[in-house]
């Protein structure tokens, strides 16, 4: 598999990524089987909505659904597209396979670490990932985002939708109250650190939003040049 050794500038915490990943593993194994139950309200309020606005950035080719879940991004892939979605979960594998099937969509879907993609560079036309970083500790989403901006094409989209840590007072509070809920039943948390490595991964931003007030951060990003180290 060839790599960009300016994207690969620090090597990984192997020890790090295998608690990272077990305990995300662990987590959606568990909550798999009522996953689309509790997130049921959130879909249809407003979640459906903003992945319908993201999904209207991709670009027609290959695409990579990075923490595919059990498939909620897929009513809203672009025609004709080629489509992998990764999970670390088999159980929530299970799930977006089925719905795969119910929607008759065509996906790839690969049990797989969004921080050791089995992809080569610059494969894909447009990566994914909702609502998927906020699982990842701060020390990890540099790699996150490198990894990402290696499988994207030059020229090629990363379209990234996550929750951010509301400067409204009564938002905040409630989400400081739901913290606790989020790391156990999604090992998740409400502030990733997403933003402040976007230039150390070489991404630059195409579109920055906010969302739900401030609660939900948007951002369509670009892998800068390839001959710039990350």
């Amino acid at each position: 598999m060839s790599r960009n050794p300016a994207l690969d500038a620090r090597p990984l915490d192997a020890a790090l990524v295998e608690a990272q990943t077990r305990e995300v593993r662990r987590a959606y194994e568990r909550i798999a089987p009522v996953y689309d139950l509790l997130d049921a309200l959130y879909e249809r309020s407003w979640k459906r909505r903003l992945r319908a606005e993201l999904f209207a950035h991709a670009l027609p080719g290959k695409l990579l659904d990075v923490g595919v879940g059990t498939g909620c991004n897929m009513p809203f892939y672009p025609p004709n597209s080629e489509v992998v979605g990764i999970d670390a979960s088999p159980a929530m594998l299970a799930r977006a396979r089925a719905r795969a099937r119910r929607l008759g969509k065509k996906v790839q879907l690969l049990e797989m670490n969004l921080l050791e993609l089995a992809f080569p560079d610059g494969c894909f036309d447009t990566v994914v990932a909702t609502f998927v970083l906020l699982c990842l500790p701060d020390e990890l989403q540099l790699p996150a985002l490198r990894e990402l901006a290696r499988v994207t094409r030059p020229g090629g989209r990363i379209l990234l939708l996550d929750y951010h840590r509301s400067s409204r007072t009564l938002v905040r509070w409630w989400m400081r109250m739901l913290s606790a809920w989020l790391r156990w039943a999604f090992a998740a948390r409400f502030d990733p650190a997403t933003e402040r490595h976007l230039a150390e991964a070489g991404l630059e931003p195409l579109l920055r939003a906010h969302r739900m007030g401030d609660a939900v951060t948007m951002l369509v990003l670009t892998p800068a040049s390839r001959a710039r180290p990350g």
